[in-house]
């Protein structure tokens, strides 16, 4: 692994740790020589992270849609800020840079840009690692519901498994760098398909 990307908010948050965290992450990844894949903004935690790993002598790479790089939040000062149309192209984008996934705390963005890369992969049009960084809880009632998804049959229980959450940045690596994917077939209901001809 050589690249991961990072989504988190452009809010720092309430809690102080939040930032502390982020820019824990940004140092660490540039000081084990991974190239930072984010958002491409100067702002909350996504500023904090990018300039901790620039401070630190790592790349960092920006993905910025046109329209909020007009909003003058855009990162100038990372490796490379590459703009693009819309907020799907950077999704895309970023997923073609990283070989890994690591969420922060952050909002709907946070989540919208993290659910869709697990969706890929259990789709099977994606094998990368996925990791949510959890920060004093900020996590929690999120992996709850997620239990909940595996608990009435809308999620597979090897799915739910083939992501890691924790709050450990040495064991979050080490888990990223030695990962194997789950089967990335969609698990169907028997009693919902029994009968049917599937092919």
């Amino acid at each position: 692994m050589k690249s991961v990307a990072v989504y988190c908010g452009s809010n720092s948050g309430t809690n102080p740790v939040y930032a502390e965290r982020a820019a824990q992450l940004g140092d660490r990844l540039a000081r084990d020589g991974l190239e930072l894949v984010y958002g491409g903004g100067n702002v909350g935690l996504m500023g904090i992270v990018a300039d901790a790993a620039l401070q630190a002598g790592g790349r960092v790479i920006g993905v910025i849609p046109e329209q909020l790089r007009n909003m003058e939040v855009a990162h100038v000062d990372v490796t490379r800020l590459e703009v693009v149309g819309n907020m799907h192209e950077r999704k895309m984008r970023m997923f073609d840079l990283a070989e890994g996934f690591i969420a922060l705390p952050g909002g709907f963005g946070t989540l919208d840009e993290m659910f869709e890369m697990l969706t890929w992969r259990q789709l099977g049009l994606g094998n990368k690692p996925c990791a949510f960084l959890d920060v004093d809880g900020f996590y929690q009632p999120l992996m709850q519901m997620l239990d909940r998804m595996v608990d009435t049959r809308f999620l597979h229980p090897a799915q739910r498994q083939d992501l890691w959450h924790g709050e450990s940045i040495d064991s979050m690596l080490a888990w990223m760098q030695d990962y194997t994917p789950a089967d990335s077939r969609k698990w169907l209901d028997e009693k919902i398909t029994e009968g049917r001809d599937l092919r």
